[in-house]
Protein backbone atom coordinates (compact mmCIF):
# COMPACT_ATOMS: atom_id res chain seq x y z
CA UNK A 1 0.00 0.00 0.00
CA UNK A 2 1.40 3.09 -1.09
CA UNK A 3 2.26 5.35 2.40
CA UNK A 4 2.92 9.07 2.65
CA UNK A 5 5.98 9.49 0.69
CA UNK A 6 4.20 7.63 -2.20
CA UNK A 7 0.92 9.57 -1.64
CA UNK A 8 3.39 12.96 -1.68
CA UNK A 9 5.03 12.74 -4.36
CA UNK A 10 1.99 11.79 -6.35
CA UNK A 11 0.24 14.87 -5.08
CA UNK A 12 3.30 17.10 -6.38
CA UNK A 13 3.19 15.76 -9.28
CA UNK A 14 -0.54 15.99 -10.51
CA UNK A 15 -0.68 19.22 -8.56
CA UNK A 16 0.73 21.82 -11.33
CA UNK A 17 -1.73 19.70 -13.65
CA UNK A 18 -4.94 19.69 -11.74
CA UNK A 19 -5.25 23.12 -9.95
CA UNK A 20 -7.19 25.25 -11.67
CA UNK A 21 -9.10 22.40 -13.88
CA UNK A 22 -12.53 22.34 -13.85
CA UNK A 23 -14.38 19.18 -13.75
CA UNK A 24 -16.48 18.45 -16.97
CA UNK A 25 -17.51 14.84 -17.24
CA UNK A 26 -17.69 11.89 -15.14
CA UNK A 27 -17.12 7.99 -16.00
CA UNK A 28 -17.23 5.20 -13.78
CA UNK A 29 -16.75 1.83 -14.96
CA UNK A 30 -16.57 0.16 -11.14
CA UNK A 31 -19.02 1.61 -8.85
CA UNK A 32 -17.98 0.76 -5.17
CA UNK A 33 -14.88 2.97 -6.18
CA UNK A 34 -17.26 5.62 -5.07
CA UNK A 35 -18.13 4.26 -1.66
CA UNK A 36 -21.90 4.31 -2.00
CA UNK A 37 -22.03 7.00 -4.87
CA UNK A 38 -23.35 6.37 -8.06
CA UNK A 39 -21.86 7.85 -11.48
CA UNK A 40 -25.02 10.09 -12.04
CA UNK A 41 -25.02 11.31 -8.17
CA UNK A 42 -20.80 11.90 -8.30
CA UNK A 43 -21.52 13.89 -11.50
CA UNK A 44 -24.11 16.06 -10.15
CA UNK A 45 -22.11 16.64 -6.96
CA UNK A 46 -18.95 17.73 -9.13
CA UNK A 47 -19.60 18.52 -12.76
CA UNK A 48 -18.72 21.94 -13.32
CA UNK A 49 -16.97 22.18 -10.21
CA UNK A 50 -13.43 23.67 -10.03
CA UNK A 51 -10.06 22.28 -8.23
CA UNK A 52 -9.03 25.00 -6.29
CA UNK A 53 -6.21 23.00 -4.47
CA UNK A 54 -4.43 19.64 -4.13
CA UNK A 55 -3.16 18.36 -0.92
CA UNK A 56 -2.37 15.46 1.46
CA UNK A 57 -3.65 14.41 4.49
CA UNK A 58 -2.47 11.32 5.72
CA UNK A 59 -2.86 9.22 3.14
CA UNK A 60 -5.25 10.30 1.22
CA UNK A 61 -4.94 12.75 -1.39
CA UNK A 62 -7.74 15.45 -1.25
CA UNK A 63 -8.85 17.65 -3.89
CA UNK A 64 -11.07 20.82 -2.63
CA UNK A 65 -13.54 22.01 -5.33
CA UNK A 66 -15.21 25.83 -5.79
CA UNK A 67 -17.93 26.55 -7.66
CA UNK A 68 -18.64 30.21 -8.73
CA UNK A 69 -15.70 31.34 -5.75
CA UNK A 70 -17.11 29.38 -3.11
CA UNK A 71 -16.47 25.82 -1.97
CA UNK A 72 -18.16 23.35 -3.17
CA UNK A 73 -17.23 20.29 -1.78
CA UNK A 74 -13.90 17.32 -1.62
CA UNK A 75 -12.69 14.81 -3.47
CA UNK A 76 -11.03 12.10 -1.05
CA UNK A 77 -9.05 9.39 -2.86
CA UNK A 78 -7.21 6.77 -1.00
CA UNK A 79 -5.01 4.27 -3.09
CA UNK A 80 -4.81 1.38 -0.90
CA UNK A 81 -2.88 -1.53 -2.03
CA UNK A 82 -2.32 -0.94 -6.63
CA UNK A 83 -4.15 2.70 -6.80
CA UNK A 84 -2.57 5.50 -9.40
CA UNK A 85 -3.22 8.59 -10.58
CA UNK A 86 -3.14 9.78 -14.29
CA UNK A 87 -3.47 12.98 -15.71
CA UNK A 88 -3.50 12.92 -19.55
CA UNK A 89 -4.55 14.02 -22.67
CA UNK A 90 -7.86 12.20 -23.61
CA UNK A 91 -6.76 10.75 -26.98
CA UNK A 92 -4.37 8.33 -25.01
CA UNK A 93 -6.31 5.12 -23.81
CA UNK A 94 -6.20 3.25 -21.13
CA UNK A 95 -6.05 -0.41 -20.06
CA UNK A 96 -8.68 -2.67 -18.48
CA UNK A 97 -7.99 -1.30 -14.68
CA UNK A 98 -8.94 1.97 -15.07
CA UNK A 99 -12.22 2.90 -12.43
CA UNK A 100 -12.81 6.80 -12.57
CA UNK A 101 -12.21 9.39 -15.20
CA UNK A 102 -13.00 12.30 -14.72
CA UNK A 103 -12.56 14.80 -17.71
CA UNK A 104 -11.24 18.67 -16.91
CA UNK A 105 -11.65 21.33 -19.41
CA UNK A 106 -8.07 20.39 -20.10
CA UNK A 107 -6.89 16.65 -20.06
CA UNK A 108 -8.19 13.90 -17.97
CA UNK A 109 -8.00 12.55 -14.65
CA UNK A 110 -7.69 8.60 -14.42
CA UNK A 111 -7.88 6.78 -11.65
CA UNK A 112 -6.45 3.00 -12.17
CA UNK A 113 -6.69 0.48 -9.56
CA UNK A 114 -5.87 -3.33 -10.57
CA UNK A 115 -7.01 -4.88 -6.97
CA UNK A 116 -10.28 -2.45 -7.07
CA UNK A 117 -9.57 -1.62 -2.90
CA UNK A 118 -8.92 2.10 -4.02
CA UNK A 119 -11.65 4.84 -3.12
CA UNK A 120 -12.27 8.04 -4.15
CA UNK A 121 -15.16 9.70 -1.96
CA UNK A 122 -16.88 13.31 -2.14
CA UNK A 123 -17.87 14.90 1.24
CA UNK A 124 -19.36 18.62 1.24
CA UNK A 125 -17.47 18.72 4.62
CA UNK A 126 -14.40 15.90 5.13
CA UNK A 127 -14.01 16.20 8.84
CA UNK A 128 -15.47 12.91 9.66
CA UNK A 129 -12.65 11.66 7.90
CA UNK A 130 -9.87 13.40 8.27
CA UNK A 131 -10.32 14.54 12.15
CA UNK A 132 -9.88 11.13 13.55
CA UNK A 133 -6.32 10.94 12.19
CA UNK A 134 -3.01 11.89 13.93
CA UNK A 135 -0.50 14.14 13.81
CA UNK A 136 1.19 14.48 10.46
CA UNK A 137 5.14 13.57 11.25
CA UNK A 138 6.98 16.16 8.88
CA UNK A 139 4.56 19.05 10.43
CA UNK A 140 6.41 21.69 12.46
CA UNK A 141 3.96 20.91 14.75
CA UNK A 142 5.10 17.34 15.50
CA UNK A 143 8.06 18.18 18.31
CA UNK A 144 10.00 15.37 19.72
CA UNK A 145 8.96 16.53 22.96
CA UNK A 146 4.98 15.89 22.28
CA UNK A 147 6.05 12.83 20.64
CA UNK A 148 7.53 11.56 23.48
CA UNK A 149 4.57 12.31 26.01
CA UNK A 150 2.28 10.92 23.34
CA UNK A 151 4.18 7.40 23.89
CA UNK A 152 4.14 7.57 27.51
CA UNK A 153 0.58 8.01 27.63
CA UNK A 154 -0.04 4.75 25.57
CA UNK A 155 1.25 1.22 26.82
CA UNK A 156 1.24 -0.48 23.04
CA UNK A 157 4.77 -1.91 21.46
CA UNK A 158 6.10 0.33 18.96
CA UNK A 159 5.90 -0.94 15.93
CA UNK A 160 1.36 -1.16 16.05
CA UNK A 161 1.69 1.93 17.70
CA UNK A 162 3.33 3.86 15.22
CA UNK A 163 0.64 1.91 11.98
CA UNK A 164 -2.18 3.24 14.10
CA UNK A 165 -3.46 6.52 11.66
CA UNK A 166 -5.04 7.76 14.49
CA UNK A 167 -1.39 8.09 16.62
CA UNK A 168 0.54 9.19 13.46
CA UNK A 169 -0.29 9.56 10.20
CA UNK A 170 0.76 8.25 7.29
CA UNK A 171 3.46 5.84 8.10
CA UNK A 172 3.26 2.52 7.00
CA UNK A 173 4.68 -0.61 7.38
CA UNK A 174 7.98 -0.05 5.17
CA UNK A 175 9.01 3.41 6.68
CA UNK A 176 8.14 2.12 10.33
CA UNK A 177 10.34 -0.87 10.22
CA UNK A 178 13.34 1.40 8.42
CA UNK A 179 12.82 4.52 11.00
CA UNK A 180 13.04 1.92 14.06
CA UNK A 181 15.82 0.09 12.95
CA UNK A 182 18.04 3.75 11.88
CA UNK A 183 16.50 4.50 15.37
CA UNK A 184 17.62 1.36 17.20
CA UNK A 185 14.61 0.55 18.38
CA UNK A 186 12.94 -3.25 18.58
CA UNK A 187 9.51 -3.02 17.41
CA UNK A 188 8.34 -4.61 20.61
CA UNK A 189 9.67 -2.38 22.85
CA UNK A 190 6.89 -0.68 25.16
CA UNK A 191 5.62 2.86 23.88
CA UNK A 192 5.61 3.74 27.80
CA UNK A 193 9.02 2.87 29.05
CA UNK A 194 10.78 4.66 26.34
CA UNK A 195 13.56 7.33 27.80
CA UNK A 196 12.99 10.57 26.68
CA UNK A 197 16.68 10.37 24.20
CA UNK A 198 15.14 7.05 22.60
CA UNK A 199 11.76 8.89 21.67
CA UNK A 200 13.82 11.77 20.12
CA UNK A 201 16.30 9.71 18.12
CA UNK A 202 12.79 8.15 17.21
CA UNK A 203 11.16 10.67 16.39
CA UNK A 204 14.16 12.55 14.06
CA UNK A 205 14.31 8.90 12.01
CA UNK A 206 10.97 8.81 11.08
CA UNK A 207 11.50 12.47 9.73
CA UNK A 208 14.83 11.60 7.86
CA UNK A 209 13.45 8.35 6.59
CA UNK A 210 10.02 9.65 5.15
CA UNK A 211 12.37 13.21 3.71
CA UNK A 212 14.52 11.16 1.95
CA UNK A 213 11.92 8.25 0.63
CA UNK A 214 10.27 11.70 -0.86
CA UNK A 215 13.47 12.88 -2.75
CA UNK A 216 13.52 9.46 -4.24
CA UNK A 217 9.69 9.60 -5.14
CA UNK A 218 8.92 6.74 -2.92
CA UNK A 219 9.66 3.05 -3.06
CA UNK A 220 8.46 0.68 -5.45
CA UNK A 221 9.10 -2.76 -4.37
CA UNK A 222 6.70 -4.26 -6.50
CA UNK A 223 4.76 -3.78 -9.89
CA UNK A 224 2.32 -1.70 -8.51
CA UNK A 225 3.05 1.70 -7.07
CA UNK A 226 4.19 4.00 -10.05
CA UNK A 227 4.22 7.87 -10.21
CA UNK A 228 1.81 10.03 -12.36
CA UNK A 229 4.97 10.05 -15.23
CA UNK A 230 4.86 5.88 -15.15
CA UNK A 231 8.47 6.06 -12.91
CA UNK A 232 9.22 3.72 -10.21
CA UNK A 233 10.28 5.66 -7.16
CA UNK A 234 13.73 4.31 -6.25
CA UNK A 235 13.95 4.34 -2.21
CA UNK A 236 13.74 0.92 -2.62
CA UNK A 237 17.36 0.64 -3.28
CA UNK A 238 18.02 2.18 0.42
CA UNK A 239 16.06 0.27 2.35
CA UNK A 240 18.29 -0.91 5.70
CA UNK A 241 15.74 -4.21 6.78
CA UNK A 242 12.32 -4.06 5.12
CA UNK A 243 12.15 -6.94 2.35
CA UNK A 244 15.86 -7.91 3.05
CA UNK A 245 15.38 -10.91 5.36
CA UNK A 246 18.49 -13.36 5.85
CA UNK A 247 20.38 -10.60 3.95
CA UNK A 248 23.27 -8.99 6.22
CA UNK A 249 22.19 -5.74 7.74
CA UNK A 250 24.06 -2.81 6.20
CA UNK A 251 25.38 -1.54 9.60
CA UNK A 252 26.82 -4.37 11.38
CA UNK A 253 26.75 -7.51 9.51
CA UNK A 254 24.04 -9.90 11.38
CA UNK A 255 21.63 -11.40 9.49
CA UNK A 256 18.44 -9.55 9.24
CA UNK A 257 15.36 -11.38 10.06
CA UNK A 258 12.09 -11.49 9.66
CA UNK A 259 9.34 -11.88 12.34
CA UNK A 260 5.62 -10.86 12.85
CA UNK A 261 4.41 -8.18 15.28
CA UNK A 262 0.83 -7.66 15.96
CA UNK A 263 -0.05 -10.07 12.61
CA UNK A 264 2.49 -7.78 10.47
CA UNK A 265 5.66 -9.14 9.00
CA UNK A 266 8.54 -6.95 10.68
CA UNK A 267 11.94 -6.91 9.70
CA UNK A 268 14.80 -6.24 11.85
CA UNK A 269 18.13 -6.47 12.65
CA UNK A 270 19.05 -8.24 16.15
CA UNK A 271 22.21 -6.91 17.08
CA UNK A 272 20.89 -3.34 16.31
CA UNK A 273 18.13 -3.44 17.55
CA UNK A 274 18.14 -5.69 20.73
CA UNK A 275 14.91 -7.18 22.11
CA UNK A 276 13.10 -5.46 25.19
CA UNK A 277 13.74 -7.83 28.52
CA UNK A 278 10.08 -7.51 29.01
CA UNK A 279 7.41 -7.62 26.37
Amino acid sequence: MPELPEVETVVRLIRPRLTGRRITQVRVLWERTLGGLTEAELERRVRGRRIARVWRRAKQIVLDLEYRGRPAGHLLIHLRMTGRLHVHDPSVEQGPYLRVSLALDRGVLHFIDVRKFGRMLFREDPSDILDALGPEPLDDEFTAEGFHRALRARRRLLKPLLLDQTFLAGLGNIYVDEALHRAGLHPMRRSDRLPKQAAQRLHAEIRATLLEAIEREGSSFDTFYRTPEGQPGSYQDQFRVYGRDGEPCLTCGRTIRKLVVAQRGTHICTRCQPAPRRV
